[in-house]
């Protein structure tokens, strides 16, 4: 658990102190006006505070227009299809294939083409500032956009992550898809490579391959690595099933595109693929560069505490994928509220409650942040695996249930296939992890992640009744087979 950073601790970094009086524009600035810049900000102001959001592109963000929403409206419609077709006197009416057009459509829908406005609205209406341009720090609490000088008591980074390029030679030049491309192409590729067995890799394979992508995954490793062994295993089943080749342990010796567009891929094996696309999902870093960090003396390898507050500042916070922290829009939220609240608390001359579990504290990050992975089947996790509990010095016992044998799944899809894992912590009798895998299981984490953060005794639970028939009967299960405590 990381621990909590006094008051006292904090000093400023940077030239002179902030702004104050009359020098100052507003309470608080936030750089980046995504889906986390605009929580810190919605949260602060509603606790009073004079907010400002300064963006460069459109308002909403990754997640809202090349990420989250959109990958998840691609893959969606593949889904449906296959639920219908597990089901007897449903998978008779499926007829074909998903509908590209159609697909590509929708998607679209949900980025409102690209269009901010109506976010633009949002912000107006919950009385934050807008300002659109790039900011670079130029001062304790100085943010330079433009031509144009902000000061504030006190700035916000929520810039989010950058992709990371391999060096692979000929692969910048080749043009490569990012996940950005991806998500906002107009058509499918005949033939596809993928860079990368993460969640963005995965879900992409996915999503192309069910659009009638001839997909190669390249994976220099298992898929899905922090997840639990068996749930890289089951995708892996997965990606094959819908004809996606699947190479563990290939990785490129070079990259080159033809004047025709052909991408070749050349393996350290010798072995040449040929695609007409490349799709690079090998990673992100935290966006700290050209933020004028090392001017102001602050290193870019920061460290936040847990109310966000960098170390070494009393005016610099930074949250969501730049905080280095996490990497997913939930949890990056979450950061943001404590956030917001913190720095209301902190310049309101209020009481600031960091300690472990506090409202301006987040201490989820470090204990159960739950992830959810929207392949086929779908995996659903929240807190530590088995290996990292055992890692971390923790006595734990983890137990497994098969969800095909539970009766809600197999009315939810014939022959329904699937695995559940609960991971306990043996001294302090409280669940550390849990994860599943099967089809639409992505509904199951929250239980856990409760049960997680409450840190709820196992002989509690037993008290906690699944509805029948459901899905959610694998908590019965597992705590079956895990057995009640003292008996």
């Amino acid at each position: 658990m990381g621990a909590s950073t006094s008051e006292s601790d904090q000093g400023e970094s940077g030239l002179g102190g902030t702004p104050q009086g009359d020098d100052v524009d507003y309470d608080l600035i936030v750089v980046g006006g995504g889906a986390v810049g605009e929580n810190v900000a919605d949260y602060a102001t509603r606790r009073g505070l004079r907010t400002v959001i300064v963006e460069k592109d459109l308002v909403g963000g990754e997640c809202s227009y090349w990420a989250c929403m959109p990958s998840k409206a691609l893959l969606r419609s593949g889904h449906a299809l296959r639920a219908a077709s597990r089901v007897a006197g449903a998978k008779e009416a499926v007829d074909g294939g998903v509908d590209p057009d159609a697909v590509f459509a929708r998607r679209t829908s949900f980025t409102s083409s690209w269009d901010d406005s109506g976010q633009e609205t949002w912000v107006e209406s919950a009385g934050i500032d807008l300002v659109r341009g790039t900011a670079r720090l130029v001062g304790p609490g100085r943010v330079e956009v433009g031509d144009r000088l902000l000061c504030a008591r006190a700035v916000a980074l929520a810039t989010g992550s950058v992709p990371v390029l391999p060096r692979i030679p000929g692969l910048e030049s080749a043009k490569p898809w990012g996940t950005r491309e991806a998500t906002s192409a107009a058509s499918v590729p005949p033939r596809l490579v993928v860079l990368g067995g993460g969640v963005a890799g995965c879900e992409l394979a996915t999503a192309f391959a069910t659009l009638g992508s001839r997909v190669t995954l390249l994976s220099r490793s298992t898929l899905l690595g922090r997840e639990e062994d068996f749930a890289g295993e089951a995708v892996e089943e997965g990606l094959r099933g819908l004809g996606v080749d699947v190479r563990i342990g290939a990785a490129p010796a070079s990259v080159d595109r033809a004047d025709d567009g052909t991408v070749t891929v050349t393996l350290e094996n010798g072995e040449v693929l040929e695609a007409d696309e490349i799709l690079v999902a090998t990673g992100r870093r935290p966006a700290r560069a050209g933020l004028g960090l090392s001017d102001l003396g602050i290193d870019e390898g920061f460290e936040v505490d847990e109310t966000m507050r960098v170390v070494g500042t009393d005016w610099l916070y930074a949250v969501g994928d730049v905080a280095g922290r996490t990497a997913t829009t939930h949890q990056g939220k979450y950061e943001a509220r404590a956030a917001g609240e913190a720095i209301a608390a902190r310049l309101r001359g209020e009481e600031v409650r960091a300690e472990a579990w506090g409202d301006h504290a987040a201490t989820a990050d470090h204990a159960a942040q739950p992830n959810v992975v929207f392949t086929d089947p779908e995996v659903a996790s929240v807190g530590l695996t088995e290996a990292r509990a055992r890692e971390e010095g923790l006595d734990v016992r983890a137990v497994d249930v098969d969800l095909g044998a539970i009766a809600g799944a197999s009315l939810q899809a014939d022959d329904y296939a699937g695995r559940a894992r609960m991971v306990v912590d043996e001294s302090r009798g409280v669940i550390v992890g849990a994860t599943f895998v099967g089809q639409d299981v992505a509904e199951l984490v929250h239980a856990a992640t409760i049960a997680i953060v409450g840190e709820v005794p196992i002989g509690r639970l037993w008290h906690a009744v699944p509805s029948y028939p459901t899905i959610s009967e694998a908590w019965l299960r597992l705590l079956e087979a895990y057995g009640r405590p003292g008996l």
